[in-house]
C-alpha cells in the first residue's frame, strides 16, 4: 500500500523507475496511456519492429509528439532518456541493453518472449513477462534465471494471473485453505474449434465491424477456443503450487454467488475433483442464455473455513457461501490489463518483489487437434486453424511426451492426429534450434531428474 508514495519520493529525488517496452500492441498502448501519468516512472523507450506503430500508440494514448525520438543503438536510448526523451526502436536487444530497470516484455510471441527475457536478465534488468504464451511455457526456467541474476521476473499485474496470485496470497496469508482459483469466460464446449474464419460468428461481429477496427482474428481466437484460459491456468497452476484436474478445465456456468457452491471438492458436493486447483467459469448456460451476476471479465478464489469459528465470521459478515457454510469465495469483477501494469513495475523495481511468478513446473498447456489432423499439415498455433490449448498436469505431460502449445507454430506433423487428442513431440518435426524449444527441453530434463 506504499508504491504511490515509494514512486513520489523517487520522482522527487529525480530518480525515476526507468522502463522499457517491448511491444506496442494493445496491452502496450494501455499501459503507454498511465506511465506518462505516473509519478517517478520514465518509459526509457518501446521497442518494436514496425518502429511508426509505436509512435502511432503514443500519440493515440496522449503522448506530445516531441516527447518521441527515433533511436538504433543503446547509446542513443540512452542520450535520448538523458534529455527527457522517449526513444523507439526497430531493436530490442539495443533496449534490452540500455541503462534502464525494468523491462516489459508485451509481444505474445512465445519464441521472442523467452529471448528477451532472457538476455534482460543476463543485462541486470528486471521483466515484467505480459507474455504469459512465453511463461506457460518457459516460467520456472525464467524464474530460475531471475534468482540466479538477483533480479525480479514477474507476472503482469492487470493481467488475470497476477490479479489471481494476489488473491490467493490474500487468502493463505490470512490462514485460509485455497480450494480453487481462476477467472470467467464465456464458453461452449464447439467453440474449442473455433478458426479464424468462424470467430466472427461467434462473437456476433459484423463484416463491417470486423473492417472498421483493429481486430486480430487469431488473437480473438484463442480466447475462445480456450487456448488462453488454459495458458493462464498453466500460469496461475505454476506460480501457486496449485495442480490441474485431470480433466483439464470443466468451465462451469456460474455465478458469483454459485462459486463456493460449484468450486468445491466432489465429496463435498461440489465439481472439483480435489482442492486447490484451478478452474474457469462460464458466464453462459450450456443452452446459451446468460449466467446473472456472470465473473465473465473478473478473476475470484475460493476458500475453506478451517474451524466452526471461522465459519460463523463467514455468516457474520455476510458472505456468500455454500450450503454448509464452510467454503465461501472472494471475486474481483473486471480486470484492466495495461491500465494497472505500472504497479508490476513499481513492485519489481521498488521493493524487488514480483507480483506472482511461475515457481515450479506443476502445469502445462498441451497442443491438442482441433479436426483429424494429417502427416503433412503445418500446426498453426494459438487461435488458429488446427490446435487449441488443453491445460494438462505436468507429470502427464511429461510421461505422454506432449507437445506445449507454446512450440505448436511453424511444426510439421510426421503422423496423424485424432481429433482431440494431444499432440506430442514424437508427432512433428521442429527447428530444434529454436531458443524456446533448448530452454524447454533443458526445463523438461531438469522435471524428471526430481
Amino acid at each position: 500500500m506504499n508504491l504511490y508514495r515509494m514512486l513520489k519520493d523517487r520522482a522527487d529525488e529525480g530518480r525515476p523507475v526507468r522502463a522499457g517496452v517491448i511491444g506496442a500492441g494493445k496491452f502496450s498502448s494501455m499501459f503507454l496511456s498511465q506511465a506518462r501519468l505516473t509519478p517517478g516512472v520514465q518509459l526509457v523507450g518501446i521497442a518494436e519492429l514496425d518502429p511508426d506503430k509505436a509512435r502511432q500508440a503514443c500519440l493515440r494514448t496522449g503522448w506530445p509528439a516531441e516527447s518521441l525520438v527515433f533511436g538504433s543503438s543503446a547509446a542513443s536510448i540512452a542520450d535520448g532518456a538523458a534529455a527527457g526523451k522517449t526513444v523507439i526502436t526497430g531493436d530490442a536487444r539495443q533496449l534490452i541493453e540500455a541503462p534502464l530497470d525494468v523491462i516489459l516484455e508485451i509481444t505474445g510471441v512465445p519464441e521472442a518472449g523467452a529471448e528477451h527475457a532472457w538476455q534482460a536478465l543476463e543485462n541486470g534488468k528486471h521483466v515484467v513477462m505480459v507474455n504469459v504464451e512465453a511463461d506457460a511455457l518457459l516460467g520456472p526456467m525464467l524464474q530460475k534465471k531471475a534468482e540466479q541474476a538477483g533480479r525480479v521476473y514477474s507476472m503482469a499485474y492487470g493481467d488475470q494471473p497476477a490479479l489471481i496470485a494476489e488473491q490467493i496470497d490474500w487468502a493463505r496469508a490470512v490462514g485460509l485453505e485455497v480450494v480453487c482459483a481462476g477467472k470467467g469466460t464465456r464458453y461452449q464446449p464447439e467453440y474449442h474449434y473455433s478458426t479464424p474464419r468462424t470467430v466472427w460468428g461467434h462473437y456476433g461481429f459484423s463484416e463491417e465491424r470486423v473492417a472498421s477496427g483493429d481486430y486480430n482474428a487469431k488473437m480473438f481466437n484463442s480466447f475462445l477456443d480456450g487456448t488462453k484460459s488454459a495458458i493462464e491456468m498453466c500460469a496461475v497452476a505454476n506460480g501457486n503450487g496449485l495442480v490441474p484436474q485431470r480433466c483439464g478445465l470443466q468451465f462451469p456456468p456460474a455465478s458469483v454467488d454459485d462459486l463456493p457452491q460449484v468450486l468445491k471438492p466432489r465429496d463435498a458436493g461440489g465439481i472439483l475433483e480435489h482442492s486447490g486447483t484451478v478452474e474457469v467459469v462460464a458466464s453462459e448456460n450450456r443452452d446459451r442464455s446468460p449466467v446473472p451476476r456472470d465473473l465473465r471479465w473478473g478473476v475470484y478464489v475460493v476458500f475453506r473455513a478451517p474451524t466452526e469459528y471461522v465459519k460463523r465470521c463467514f455468516s457474520e459478515y455476510g458472505l456468500r457461501t455454500d450450503a454448509s457454510g464452510e467454503f465461501a469465495a472472494l471475486y474481483r469483477p473486471y480486470h484492466l490489463i495495461g491500465l494497472e501494469l505500472g504497479i508490476s513495475v513499481a513492485s519489481a523495481a521498488l521493493r524487488g518483489e514480483p507480483t506472482g511468478s511461475s515457481r515450479e513446473f506443476a502445469a502445462d498447456v498441451g497442443a491438442a487437434a482441433k479436426k483429424d489432423l494429417q502427416a503433412g499439415e503445418v500446426l498453426d498455433g494459438e487461435g488458429g486453424y488446427t490446435v487449441y490449448g488443453r491445460l494438462v498436469g505436468a507429470q502427464e505431460s511429461l510421461e505422454k511426451g506432449f507437445l506445449p502449445m507454446g512450440l505448436a507454430n511453424h511444426v510439421k506433423l510426421v503422423r496423424p492426429v485424432p481429433k482431440d487428442a494431444v499432440v506430442t513431440y514424437a508427432d512433428v518435426t521442429i527447428d530444434e534450434s529454436l531458443f524456446s524449444y533448448k530452454l524447454r527441453r533443458a526445463m523438461e530434463a531438469e522435471a524428471r531428474k526430481r
